[in-house]
């Protein structure tokens, strides 16, 4: 397609990995580390197109209601791989930042968080959002916290609250989302950066996300072209 408009921030819900490995009867941490390999070549791939923050759900506050050898691989496999992997982001000018609460998850997955955000901070090429141990409505009740004790401590007036800063208090500072990608048919958000998806077009693919690939994004590229967006009977 010709004259190709490019989502600014796009947001990515990784689904399908544990029934692509199950299809190939295999266990389903083998789709989780497949999972994770198409990530990071496809994040690249996505931000070298002209997008410019792609919002990734990698692990749910829910999450962890599943099965302590799956939460436990889940949690190595950030550390080990988000960090070995760093000089690949640094590489390819990402910058890394996380969503989420940190109450909760593990002494060394907060310090490899930390290292990698600290590593990648002066990139340029785009920005590499990751949602982990994220859920929005967690999300609105901590910025409501924050935006609270502004109130109280005098910091600012309660007439100061509008969207801006409720933005700006949320997990990350970042604009709405523009496209919306769920792998693997399920049609649903399942908690995710709700505040930031509200004129977002959204595109459901069948494709399981290990599969996902570069082609796949391209045709979501060419549906989201397609879109008449509207923001409250306003094209623009």
């Amino acid at each position: 397609m010709d004259n190709l408009k490019i989502p600014h921030h796009v947001g990515l819900i990784l689904d399908g990995n544990g029934r692509w490995a199950k299809e190939r009867g295999l266990i389903r941490t083998e789709g989780y580390k497949a999972g994770y390999e198409n990530l990071k070549k496809l994040s690249v791939y996505i931000l070298n197109k002209g997008v410019n923050i792609l919002s990734i759900y990698v692990f749910s506050t829910e999450n962890f209601k599943r099965s302590e050898e799956e939460v436990s691989f889940l949690m190595n496999l950030v550390i080990k791989k988000f960090k070995s992997d760093s000089k690949y982001f640094m590489d390819n000018d990402v910058k890394l930042v996380f969503s989420g609460s940190r109450e909760g998850l593990r002494k060394d997955v907060l310090e490899a968080v930390d290292y990698i955000t600290e590593f990648t901070k002066n990139n340029k090429k785009g920005i590499l959002n990751v949602c982990l141990n994220y859920g929005s409505r967690l999300e609105i009740v901590d910025m409501t916290k924050k935006i609270a004790n502004k109130v109280l401590n005098k910091e600012i007036n309660i007439e100061d609250i509008d969207e801006k800063l409720v933005q700006e208090n949320l997990y990350q500072d970042l604009p709405d989302i523009d496209l919306l990608i769920r792998t693997s048919g399920e049609v649903r958000l399942s908690n995710f950066m709700l505040w930031q998806l509200s004129y977002a077009e959204m595109y459901f693919p069948k494709t399981y996300f290990p599969d996902f690939n570069e082609k796949e994004f391209d045709i979501a590229l060419d549906v989201y072209n397609g879109r008449d967006r509207r923001f409250g009977g306003i094209k623009k």
